[in-house]
């Protein structure tokens, strides 16, 4: 090739601003979760993903057979290196498996400031024990909620965040007559927005989440998908509205668009044969080949 003939850009030629992403989790190994989903998430919704790993789990859609925690210390320099290179809009926050992360990330996020902070308070597994010490939760609740424009808790993590703050409510008992209670209690925890995810409620026909801001509460529902692949959908959606806000949505639309990813994203799930347990939700269903069949 002659080299005379490429055009060399100029610096009027340069792209416009790329909507960069932060993920802080934990690392999925078998790729439905964590980190892995988050990235897929921000990919296929239109952003760039950066990552911030807080622990390694030995994990495939057969459940959790091992964690092993990253160092506070080290938690830190992956924030430093990314912060201080990357023009990073929003930050998602998955697994954080202790206090000492917990405070680091909250310290070091009080330091760059990102414009957006969308949590997941990953607390509770599937089988209701608790994934944070007491402690942990505590300085969750006290370190990194305050800094959160969202956050993003699924009914039993819910209501492991407002049990102190009032009337308990047992999860397993759970009914729509405690959702008001349940609604108002989780607006004295977080000074911003609450997105109550309502897919534990099982028995409804549809999956209604519920917006939550100090003066209003906006439902957001959509049919409920019939398919056992389900792994990561928490992390996919929080990921995935961090990314529409850092594409530059307001919080309502990002958390909508979020909504109905999440949904097309199991619609496809079932194209999709992984593993031999719960397996993900299909983050690039737009791009499978036999999506329209």
């Amino acid at each position: 090739m002659n080299t005379s003939t490429i055009t060399k850009l100029s610096q009027s030629d340069n792209p416009a601003r790329t909507p960069i992403t932060l993920t802080i989790a934990g690392s999925d190994s078998g790729g439905g979760a964590g980190i892995q989903a988050d990235i897929k998430a921000i990919s296929a919704t239109g952003g760039y993903a950066c990552s911030v790993i807080t622990a390694l789990t030995a994990q495939n859609t057969l459940g959790v057979s091992g964690i092993f925690p990253v160092s506070p210390a080290f938690v830190e320099q992956q924030l430093d290196a990314v912060f201080s290179d990357l023009d990073i809009r929003a930050v998602k926050i998955g697994m954080l498996s202790d206090a000492g992360i917990i405070r680091a990330v909250a310290n070091k996020l009080r330091q760059y400031q990102p414009e957006f902070i969308v949590l997941d308070p990953v607390m509770v597994a599937t089988s209701g024990d608790l994934l944070l010490e007491e402690d942990a939760i505590s300085t969750l609740k006290n370190e990194l909620i305050p800094l959160a424009t969202l956050i993003t808790p699924n009914l039993p993590e819910a209501v492991t965040l407002t049990r102190s703050t009032g009337q308990h409510i047992n999860t397993s008992a759970l009914q729509h007559t405690d959702k008001e209670l349940l609604i108002e209690q989780l607006k004295t925890i977080s000074s911003n927005a609450v997105l109550l995810k309502g897919g534990h409620w099982e028995q409804d026909s549809f999956s209604t989440d519920y917006l939550i801001t100090t003066s209003d509460t906006v439902t957001i529902s959509a049919k409920r998908i019939a398919t056992r692949n389900t792994h990561g959908t928490g992390c996919t959606l929080s990921a995935a509205i961090a990314s529409y806000l850092a594409q530059g949505c307001p919080l309502s639309e990002a958390v909508h668009k979020g909504k109905e990813y999440l949904t097309q994203a199991l619609c496809h799930a079932d194209q999709l044969s992984i593993g031999q347990g719960h397996g993900p939700v299909h983050h690039f269903y737009a791009l499978h080949p036999s999506r329209n069949k």
